[in-house]
């Protein structure tokens, strides 16, 4: 059983196709907290069988995050503490609303019990000022020769796949639920906050919609700008956060600013799509395409009655590397099986 969880902010039409996508290429149950209240967003997915979601608002939290990052990783790690102890999912899987997931089960089933963590290789979109539909074209992480060749020609700063990628380079990971692994934005990390090793193979990728247009780009920098104080980019993305973040703060009409915005995702974003498919470094994935049939969570009640369980609690305890102790005693508190006492098994302790 493949889950994943994510925390969510987007209009109806993009939730529809990553929830769509995500069950039709490899995932069979996804957990989505809903960063704010939306009534169309949250009836849509209250009809979805393979679909548990939460309305992570202030009454939720009890004590919000500012910061978005934070909100994604104690998210991330509380819904993986409470898989161990609802039972049924082998693998939890880290993603955003604008990720896809491809997941070769005949690959991932072949994970050795050695490890605990799988690494999703990163295909990104390529961004044009419009799609017709949703984007079918994906750029794939290059080596040396592809990269000094784009370049030279013009088409990107330095030979390097940060620049050629305006989102991430790393991919996304999944865990096997246990108290003594956690999950960050894209890692799997031990109690030493050391990265485990990752178990990578052909046929593990994840899409990723970042900025795949000129409305895209503008709506998802918007957003981004009013998640929180601190987003954390790759150093390559702060030009564009800081001239974003200036534009923004200036007195202009909404249309105005739109061209300008415009104007900075073509400065910044834009891809070439004609060279790069012209060269032969594109991929073609069209996720409305998969034939994965998403098998039912059977203790899919208990895992919303535990995520409503900790509506208003403290969530802090469920940050990245703190003590399971406490998160164990938090799980047993709920009903859903003896926390403590599952932690210890599972890890081979008495």
């Amino acid at each position: 059983m493949i889950a994943t969880v994510s925390t969510v902010k987007d209009t109806l039409a993009n939730v529809q196709r990553f929830v769509r996508g995500n069950l039709a290429g490899g995932v069979d149950h996804m957990v989505v907290l809903l960063d704010a209240p939306d009534p169309e967003v949250e009836a849509w997915l209250a009809g979805q069988e393979h679909v548990t979601h939460v309305v992570a608002d202030e009454a939720w939290w009890g004590d919000r995050p500012a910061d978005l990052n934070d909100r994604q990783r104690i998210s991330a790690n509380l819904v993986k503490a409470v898989l161990t102890v609802v039972p049924g999912v082998d693998w939890l899987f880290h993603v955003d609303a604008d990720e896809i997931c491809q997941i070769d089960r005949a690959a991932i089933d072949a994970v050795p019990a050695s490890y605990d963590a799988v690494r999703l290789a990163p295909l990104e979109a390529v961004s044009r000022p419009q799609w017709d539909a949703s984007p079918t074209w994906f750029k794939r992480l290059l080596d040396e020769p592809d990269l000094q060749l784009l370049e030279v020609l013009g088409v990107i700063g330095k030979p390097a796949n940060g620049h050629y990628f305006h989102g991430h380079v790393e991919g996304k990971t999944a865990t096997r639920p246990r108290l003594d692994r956690w999950l960050t934005i894209h890692r799997t990390v031990d109690e030493q906050r050391e990265e485990v090793p990752h178990f990578t193979a052909p046929g593990l990728n994840v899409l990723h919609y970042e900025s795949y247009s000129g409305e895209d780009f503008v709506r998802k920098w918007s957003a981004m700008l009013a998640a929180g104080p601190q987003i954390s980019l790759r150093p390559v993305r702060e030009r564009t956060k800081a001239a974003v973040q200036a534009l923004v703060g200036k007195p202009l009409t909404p249309e105005l600013r739109e061209r300008y915005l415009m104007r900075i995702f073509e400065a910044t974003t834009q891809d070439d799509f004609d060279t790069l498919r012209e060269l032969g470094l594109l991929v073609e994935v069209d996720p409305d395409r998969g034939t994965h049939v998403p098998q039912p969570l059977e203790s899919r009640d208990q895992l919303a009655a535990a995520l409503a369980g900790l509506a208003g609690q403290p969530k802090d305890l469920f940050g990245v590397c703190k003590p399971a102790g406490p998160v164990g005693e938090a799980l047993s508190r709920l009903g859903a099986g003896d926390g403590k006492k599952t932690w210890w098994r599972k890890n081979g302790r008495s």
